[in-house]
């Protein structure tokens, strides 16, 4: 028997999926109308320079940990042109086969932040374009973090865009963008409004094969350019893939990581959300795929966008992950602070509450950045995966039911969810999960009830026992290296991963 989530915190969850989907940045386009024509076929090829160091001496979101010790340089590149904006041509429906006019052109200029191995040699063919995410009024890089462990060990070079006009001009936030935080370097830059953002995110890719100035890649070969967006970028990057690339060309693929069943608008206008197609589904007649990764806080406000897995899409749900979570934390914050100081935007969740959640979410990325890549070079698909029921949960763990099961959902030592409680905590808060360590219902939240991540509804019920779930210490590693090997057959979980979930297991205290 398993217990529907109570409706507080479905309903957190689905809102804030949908909240930082939606909070699109924009600013008035100061454009050129053009008369109806169909849009170019290809990227225009933007002038690429190099910024001066400013006041601070260094990018916004410079990388706080030493990246020369994995054998990696942190460069800066600023791209302008002339960039186009799209409308609708046609009907668009929820097929996502998408049609698009040029609608109007503008002069911008904006910026190309690049991580690559500084040896060649350690360069694996494939540069990852994230779609920087600016829900925090400020720019942010999460896919980076949840995917930087594979970045860094198999030698990709990754590239961060400021596509969007509030990451170059500012928007609710303190920071006024990157031409207030810094207007010494920053201040040239231009950015003419959101409807403008996919084509400079077009020209950005088009910058990275075909240079004009300074190769922002310093010489490396591109084999595989993959496009990159999540939370609010992954909405940007449905409608970039669905409506943009079938004119662009640029990418050879696209990684849409926690998107919701709503698709950003091609006008960059938020108003025009109620004119998408709902659902807002991922076209199947691409000739590169897609691969859409959800964590368990996005399913209930993506659930309706399901669709087959096809030669050209495949969409992975993953249980006991977050939207947010402590690895992204950990691993972000310091480069945050190092730019943003106390600006930095915060979970902000109620004192006394769940600790964010901790599950596996980016081992799922790194597995699927890997497919990915090997995929839009004519490799195998990558392995489908078993929908999630978010709101169906195990009563006796707490864990959600279905989905990608990972060894720390498999072999459970503690409940991960995708939702939380948010009673006086902030706007983000439900983005980033709980988790509850099974200790004898001995922590402050421990109550049986919303707040309460192992059991959240009547009637109240006991954490598990974990000397009772694991009687030997041998034993629950046995059965997490059994977990970790049936992920990688799977094609669930890459076997460095794999390797490290054992050790981690080897060196616990758990079972006894």
């Amino acid at each position: 028997m398993s217990v529907r989530l109570p409706r507080r915190w479905t309903t957190a969850a689905a809102l804030g999926a949908v909240l930082v989907t939606t909070l699109l940045g924009t600013s008035p386009a100061q454009a050129a109308p053009l008369q109806a024509a169909p849009a170019r076929a290809g990227a225009a090829n933007p002038v690429i320079s190099v910024p001066q160091a400013g006041s601070h001496g260094f990018p916004f979101l410079a990388a706080a940990e030493n990246l020369g010790s994995f054998g990696y340089t942190e460069s800066e590149y600023f791209i302008e042109g002339t960039a186009t904006s799209y409308a609708k041509s046609g009907l668009w429906g929820s097929d996502g086969r998408w049609n698009v006019r040029a609608s109007g052109s503008a002069a911008y200029k904006s910026r190309l932040l690049v991580r690559r191995p500084v040896d060649a040699a350690k360069f694996n063919g494939t540069v990852v374009v994230e779609w920087l995410n600016v829900s925090g009024q400020i720019e942010l890089s999460p896919d980076y973090w949840f995917a930087r462990d594979e970045l860094l060990r198999e030698g990709y070079a990754w590239v961060g865009v400021s596509a969007q006009s509030v990451g170059v001009n500012g928007g609710l936030g303190e920071i006024k963008g990157l031409k207030g935080w810094d207007p010494a370097r920053y201040g040239g830059l231009v950015h003419p409004g959101d409807a403008f953002a996919y084509d400079i995110f077009s020209q950005a890719g088009q910058a990275l094969r075909t240079p004009d100035g300074p190769d922002p890649l310093g010489g490396l070969a591109i084999r595989t350019l993959l496009a990159d967006g999540e939370s609010q970028s992954a909405g940007l990057m449905t409608t970039y893939a669905n409506a943009v690339q079938p004119v662009s060309g640029v990418y050879d693929g696209f990684m849409v990581h926690s998107n919701s069943a709503i698709a950003a608008p091609i006008s960059g206008d938020l108003g025009d959300i109620l004119l998408m197609p709902y659902p807002s589904r991922i076209r199947t007649d691409l000739s590169v795929p897609t691969f859409v990764v959800l964590t368990e806080t996005d399913v209930p406000g993506a659930s309706a966008a399901r669709q087959p897995d096809t030669d050209r899409v495949v969409r992975w749900e993953v249980a006991g992950t977050a939207h947010g979570d402590q690895w992204a934390y950990d691993l972000g914050q310091p480069t945050v602070i190092k730019s943003a100081g106390s600006a930095a935007p915060q979970p902000d969740c109620a004192a006394g509450s769940a600790p964010y959640n901790d599950g596996p979410g980016h081992y799922a990325m790194n597995a699927a950045l890997r497919y990915l890549a090997g995929w839009a070079r004519g490799g195998p698909r990558p392995a489908s995966g078993a929908r999630l029921d978010a709101d169906l949960r195990d009563p006796a763990t707490g864990l959600a039911v279905g989905g990608i099961r990972l060894p720390d959902v498999a072999v459970p030592t503690r409940t991960l969810t995708g939702a939380r409680d948010t009673g006086g905590s902030g706007v983000f808060c439900g983005l980033y999960g709980a988790r509850d360590p099974w200790n004898g219902d001995a922590d402050p939240w421990d109550r049986h009830d919303a707040a309460d991540p192992s059991d959240p509804s009547f009637p109240p019920r006991a954490e598990p026992v974990l000397s009772r779930l694991y009687p030997t210490h041998e034993e629950y590693v046995t059965k997490v290296r059994a977990a970790a090997r049936a992920s990688v057959t799977a094609g669930h979980l890459l076997p460095e991963d794999a390797a490290t979930v054992v050790t981690t297991a080897q060196g616990s205290g758990v079972g006894g």
